[in-house]
């Protein structure tokens, strides 16, 4: 149960990182931020159905986190190399 509470914890963090980094890049304006806007809706409506698809398999919350935090930390590695 521990580590439910830290994944979602550590969520919460790098979530934050990943929407500052991303506002900077919407704030820059022209074409990065069109393409991050594009970007960013395919990734949530994506991540929703590979979440609801993982639930109505059978699979578990503690694997959904697992599975979102990944995506969200490869966000925050994109978005800090550029």
């Amino acid at each position: 149960m521990f580590q439910f509470w830290h994944d979602a914890a550590m969520l919460a963090i790098e979530s934050q990182r990943v929407i500052a980094l991303r506002m900077m890049r919407l704030a820059g304006g022209g074409r990065n931020a069109r393409v991050e806007t594009s970007r960013m809706m395919t990734e949530k409506i994506s991540a929703s159905m590979i979440a609801a698809g993982t639930l109505l398999g059978g699979g578990s919350g503690h694997v959904v986190m697992a599975q979102v935090r990944k995506r969200v930390r490869a966000n925050s590695r994109r978005l800090s190399r550029s």
